[in-house]
């Protein structure tokens, strides 16, 4: 039985959304001086990679990709 796009989209949807968050509480974990070291600027460009990328899919969702310009 063929499963209806939006059920798919909300169960892809769960699924992916828990994985990158699991992904972020591991990345937490380095915040732990006492196990890593790292600088201001290290931590800069994790953020900005994060936020870059952040920013980018919210604009997939908000403004959907256009292939060619039509009247």
């Amino acid at each position: 039985m063929n499963e209806a796009r939006s059920d798919r989209f909300k169960r892809l949807a769960t699924q992916r959304t828990n994985a990158a968050l699991d992904k972020l509480r591991l990345l937490g974990n380095l915040s732990n001086k006492s196990n890593y070291e790292y600088t201001e600027e290290d931590l800069r460009k994790i953020f900005f990679a994060i936020e870059t990328q952040l920013k980018a899919i919210k604009t997939k969702f908000q403004f959907p990709k256009v292939d060619k310009f039509r009247l």
